[in-house]
């Protein structure tokens, strides 16, 4: 390496990744794949040559990836970025890229699925002194805007909310989007830092400024600017109650 070059620790993570490579028709069958994704998928399980795509999805990733693919299957020049989106299954977090495959004459002959493994760099090991948890917790919270995979602390978001297969993060600095839905961000937050207070919302109990009520409704204001009342569900008041001392 040049001595006038400054690492980049982001670049040497990346190079680290190993890619999982999967070859679809244009039917959006799957027709082969490299040995990692043979490794990282459930693959004598589902067994899913020659099947759909979706065949080795949970179903609540189908949709995602559905519309991945709608995305890529569109104009060429519109889409001459791969698609770029985030799932997560069960102990892993996924960043997955799609791109269409032309021929000749630039008809739609498959498509190209990339994926790769960023559960390390948006998670965090449990101390070795626990029992292995089924989910992995995250430290960051993945988000994709203009097909650019950015990340935000745990630390800085406020709060949580759903919107439909996605959610809205909720910082100092505004609202981000973030592909993974509100469920399987509540499977991989620290408990003792969040809480789902409604089915739609989660919030940061270190960010909350207020309890409130507004005749037999209750709800939390956060602290920052211009941050609206999030509503808090009849079942979930004692729990919030006690999570904030004031039982």
């Amino acid at each position: 390496m040049d001595a006038k070059t400054t690492p980049n620790p982001s670049l040497y993570l990346f190079e680290k990744f190993e890619a999982g490579v999967i070859h679809l028709d244009a039917q959006r069958n799957v027709l082969a794949m490299n040995d990692f994704a043979r490794r990282v998928l459930p693959v004598d399980e589902k067994q899913p040559f020659n099947k759909l795509v979706t065949s080795f999805h949970p179903e609540r990733s189908k949709p995602k990836v559905n519309f991945l693919l709608d995305e890529a299957s569109g104009c060429p020049m519109a889409n001459a970025v791969p698609m770029t989106m985030i799932i997560n299954i069960p102990e892993q977090v996924l960043l997955i890229k799609v791109s269409r495959l032309g021929d000749a004459q630039g008809e739609t002959t498959g498509f190209a699925l990339v994926f790769y493994d960023v559960t390390q760099v948006v998670g965090q090991d449990m101390p070795s002194v626990e029992p292995p948890a089924k989910n992995m917790r995250l430290s960051r919270i993945p988000m994709v805007a203009d097909q650019k995979v950015s990340f935000v602390d745990t630390a800085d978001v406020l709060s949580l909310e759903s919107q439909a297969h996605y959610t809205r993060v909720l910082t100092r600095e505004g609202y981000h989007f973030c592909n993974l839905s509100i469920g399987d961000l509540a499977l991989r937050l620290d408990p003792a830092q969040f809480m789902r207070v409604h089915r739609c919302f989660i919030i940061n109990l270190q960010a909350v400024q207020s309890l409130g009520r507004d005749g037999s409704k209750t709800h939390v204001l956060l602290k920052g600017k211009n941050t609206q009342p999030v509503p808090v569900s009849r079942g979930e008041v004692a729990r919030l109650r006690e999570a904030l001392g004031l039982r």
